[in-house]
C-alpha cells in the first residue's frame, strides 16, 4: 500500500483520490511490481481503493503523504512552518482540515493534523521533534512567537529561530517599538513588481543582546517597513513588522 501511494506522489498524485486514480489506470505489470493483490483465475490485478488509502496511510504516517516523499532537513539552511487547510476537506458539519507543515527550498518536509478545537501552538513540537535541525533556521509567523517553542528549538534541537512578533506578544512588542531604530547603520531596501502590486520594503536590524527583551535566546531584531501600491487601483498601504532571532 505504501508504495503505490508514494510511487504515485513521485507521479504526480497529490491527494489521495489522485493516487487511487493512478493505481487504478496503472498497466498490470506496475501494481504486479508493487505488490498488489491478485483475484481470479486469471490472477488480475486490483488496485486499493481512495477510502483503503487514506485508512491506511492516516494509521502509518500522521503526516500524510507528506511523510512518504518528505525532504530531510538536516542539510538545509533553513525551514519554514506554515498552516494551511486542506481544499475539499469539509464535509457536512465537519470543519475543513487544517495543517501545520514544515517546508525547505520549496519541498515538503512532513505535516500533521492540527486536532479540532486547537490551533497550531499544539503541533509545533511534535511537527519538529523527529528531525536533525542542528544549525537549522526554523522560521514561522507570529503565532508560533512562544517562549517554549524558542527554548525547544536552541536548547533542546540545536537549532536557530526567526520569528514575527506582534501583539500576541506584547511585552516584546512594546520593547521593539521603543528601540533607536532611528540611529541604526544596518538596513536594506529591496523594490518588487509583481502580482498586481509594486512594494518597498525598508529593512533595518538591531543587536538586542542585553536590552531586557523578554525573549528566550534572542540576540538580533530586524524592523521590515513594507509599502504597497495595487497597480488596479492606485491604492497605498502600509505595515510595520518586527522579528527576532537568536543569531547574530
Amino acid at each position: 500500500m505504501l508504495l503505490v501511494a508514494a510511487s504515485a506522489v513521485v507521479a504526480g498524485a497529490r491527494s489521495y483520490a489522485a493516487v487511487a486514480q493512478w493505481s487504478a489506470n496503472a498497466p498490470q505489470h506496475t501494481p504486479a511490481r508493487l505488490g498488489a493483490r491478485a483475484v481470479g483465475a486469471l490472477g488480475v490485478r486490483v488496485a486499493p481503493s481512495a477510502a483503503t488509502i487514506r485508512r491506511v496511510i492516516a494509521l502509518i504516517c500522521p503526516g500524510g503523504l507528506a511523510d512518504l516523499t518528505g525532504t530531510d532537513p538536516a542539510d538545509s539552511d533553513s525551514v519554514a512552518l506554515d498552516g494551511k487547510t486542506a481544499r475539499g476537506s469539509r464535509h457536512g458539519t465537519s470543519p475543513a482540515a487544517h495543517f501545520l507543515a514544515a517546508t525547505t527550498g520549496g519541498r515538503t518536509v512532513t505535516q500533521l493534523r492540527v486536532p479540532g478545537k486547537t490551533n497550531e501552538i499544539t503541533r509545533f513540537t511534535a511537527l519538529l521533534a523527529p528531525y536533525d535541525l542542528t544549525g537549522v533556521t526554523v522560521t514561522a509567523d507570529a503565532l508560533h512567537t512562544q517562549h517554549d517553542h524558542a527554548r525547544f528549538l536552541v536548547e533542546e534541537r540545536n537549532a536557530h529561530y526567526l520569528l514575527v512578533v506582534k501583539a500576541n506578544q506584547p511585552e516584546p512588542h512594546r520593547r521593539l517599538r521603543s528601540l533607536r531604530w532611528k540611529d541604526c547603520t544596518a538596513r536594506r531596501y529591496d523594490r518588487e513588481t509583481g502580482h498586481g502590486r509594486r512594494e518597498t520594503r525598508a529593512t533595518r536590524a538591531l543587536a538586542v543582546t542585553g536590552l531586557g527583551l523578554d525573549f528566550p535566546h534572542t540576540a538580533q531584531a530586524a524592523r521590515i517597513l513594507r509599502h504597497r501600491t495595487d497597480l488596479a487601483t492606485g491604492r497605498c498601504s502600509r505595515q510595520t513588522l518586527y522579528t527576532i532571532t537568536d543569531l547574530t
